[in-house]
């Protein structure tokens, strides 16, 4: 099967239930946001400007699991945010656990080794000791690590930690291969520290699976590279969604970067062009979300939005209309469904209801239409069906070769700053954009200091700053 026998069936029964009710709207999965504070400043993020007031602020654990009792999605996306900060997170993921939800923490992944080194030291047994050595090995933990979790003491033991579960994934953000996603994240290293994560996660046992945004300036051949790559991984399954210019995006593009929005996001039609391929990758890689939906991204049908079938909660309440748009919040999710006025939104037959929508084709908004049947189209039941219980695609074979696509950025001292670092330290850039030091720190120990959550960009800016003296100067000399 392409995914879970009880993860499909238990979405399944979901909605066969609701349909049997007549329910006129129901969640399919809840996006909870337990805080927005977040150790990296994405571009295309508009989290950090729009809730820029309560970046401090969490969501109190019992309100966590409140909100999933009150919406009951089987599936709950943990983000914000960097959900990994929360300092209850082991405690909510436990709490979802129980109430038998589909978990996905969506992370960036730059604390996920930790939280996996604290659940082997909370585990740790002689028939560990094999996956412990494996790990050392491809320098996934270091020698030091493993002596930590083989000599754990009581309170390690008995930290509560995130187990890996056939009813959890990690959910990686990678926006591309190296050079492109360390750009998009603003900080060189990540995307190596992803693919480290990913490979422990494995090793562990943990389900695995991505998500991508996708902009204008994004590559189509990169894309196919960045699956096969992934694929090579054994990642479990791959959510992928155009970029658009939300408010609090875009606002945040020319705010804090200085850059026209219609320079990175995507237009409907860009849209289409960039996904024309996405049945094939569908065929070739193990794509989240229904063949309805690819259809609808590679132009070949319309869909209507259903945005509150993926409700977002986070510290100000129910967020709507949608994850991306924010005209109100609501104390209840049963008090949102009533009170907004869902007609006004969304695209219908090309046409959008609000000017806002216009360029929209998120998953978030558009592919639960395809698994509830919105603009149904005879045989569409069949091609769910097909697409959900057919064969998972084979591993993409690994090779030297798409590694070496993969890793085009700081890993061999190409990275988005070289130019800055060449043009304020030549000796450094020579020996690559990281030093050995710097490099060890970045994977090892991410930190959450100064830059956390605050959109602070003045150490990049700084750097780009000295590129344009130093090209002046260059100029002066000639």
């Amino acid at each position: 099967m392409r995914f879970p026998l009880a993860l499909t069936a238990k979405i399944a029964s979901h909605i066969i239930k609701h349909k049997a009710r007549k329910t006129p709207k129901f969640a399919m999965v809840l996006q909870l946001e337990p805080l927005h504070t977040c150790n990296l400043t994405c571009t295309g993020c508009g989290r950090i400007r729009e809730y820029s007031t309560s970046l401090k602020d969490m969501v109190p654990l019992e309100q966590c699991l409140a909100a999933a009792t009150e919406c009951d999605a089987p599936m709950v996306s943990v983000c914000g945010g960097e959900p990994l900060i929360y300092p209850k997170i082991e405690e909510l993921i436990a709490g979802l656990h129980e109430q038998g939800r589909v978990i996905y923490i969506c992370t960036n992944a730059m604390f996920m080794r930790k939280k996996m080194r604290e659940y082997m030291a909370a585990n740790f047994s002689p028939a560990m000791e094999a996956k412990l050595q494996k790990l050392v090995a491809q320098q996934l933990v270091t020698e030091k690590e493993a002596e930590v979790i083989r000599k754990a003491d009581a309170t390690a033991k008995a930290k509560l930690v995130i187990k890996p579960s056939k009813w959890m994934y990690w959910n990686v953000h990678v926006d591309g291969l190296e050079y492109t996603h360390d750009l998009i994240v603003e900080r060189e290293g990540v995307f190596k520290e992803c693919v480290a994560a990913i490979k422990m996660a494995k090793i562990l046992g943990y389900q695995t699976a991505t998500n991508t945004t996708v902009y204008k300036e994004t590559d189509v051949q990169e894309l196919e590279d960045m699956f096969k790559f992934l694929s090579s991984l054994n990642v479990d399954g791959h959510t992928i969604s155009p970029g658009y210019d939300y408010d609090a995006a875009k606002k945040d593009m020319v705010k804090r970067l200085g850059r026209d929005p219609k320079e990175f996001f995507l237009t409907r039609d860009m849209t289409r062009a960039k996904f024309k391929d996405i049945e094939k990758w569908g065929r070739l890689f193990t794509i989240f979300g229904t063949p309805v939906y690819q259809e609808f991204l590679a132009g070949k049908r319309e869909l209507t939005c259903t945005a509150w079938a993926i409700p977002t909660y986070n510290v100000k309440g129910w967020k709507a209309p949608c994850y991306l748009m924010t005209d109100g919040h609501y104390p209840t999710y049963a008090g949102m469904l009533g009170e907004v006025k869902w007609e006004t939104y969304g695209v219908v037959n090309g046409v959008a209801r609000d000017p806002r929508c216009e360029h929209c084709m998120v998953h978030c908004g558009y592919d639960p239409s395809g698994a509830l049947g919105t603009n149904y189209q005879s045989g569409d039941n069949w091609k769910n069906v097909k697409y959900n219980f057919g064969a998972k695609p084979k591993p993409f074979p690994a090779s030297a070769a798409l590694d070496q696509r993969a890793f085009n950025g700081a890993s061999i001292g190409k990275g988005h700053l070289a130019e800055a670092k060449a043009a304020i330290n030549p000796a450094a850039s020579a020996r690559g954009a990281f030093s050995r030091k710097e490099e060890e720190h970045a994977a090892h120990e991410p930190h959450v200091g100064s830059h956390c959550g605050t959109g602070d960009t003045s150490e990049r800016d700084d750097l780009l700053a000295k590129i344009k003296d130093a090209q002046k100067s260059q100029v002066g000399a000639e």
